[in-house]
């Protein structure tokens, strides 16, 4: 069984830095695209980014230049470090890994922006 555990959540101020880690254990054999989605209240979820390699990862247009996804592959790790955060990124955060032919997703960590 595979677990995803995500943590680094918590109420910053605008304009404040948190780092989520994602953290995958269980019978994992290969692991291609780690991602960070996030839904808001009232709000589909959505995809913040993703990373298949260093060289290959994508953001969202509204996190371009502020959030930074890594991976850390012998640990089976991914993070997502959050710059420059504004109030629009509240949102509860979950982290997915695609182990082809599977997809697991972690239970979600809230993030607050608020002064």
């Amino acid at each position: 069984q595979v677990r995803l555990v995500e943590s680094g959540g918590g109420l910053v101020q605008p304009g404040g830095s948190l780092r989520l880690s994602c953290a995958a254990s269980g019978s994992i054999f290969s692991i291609n695209t780690m991602s960070w989605y996030r839904q808001a209240p009232g709000k589909e979820r959505e995809l913040v980014a993703h990373i298949i390699s260093e060289d290959s990862t994508y953001y969202t247009d509204t996190v371009k230049g502020r959030f930074t996804i890594s991976r850390d592959n012998a640990k089976n790790m991914v993070y997502l470090q959050m710059n420059s955060l504004k109030p629009e990124d509240t949102a509860v955060y979950y982290c997915r890994i695609q182990s082809e032919p599977y997809v697991y997703w972690g239970q979600g960590t809230q993030v607050t922006v608020s002064s």
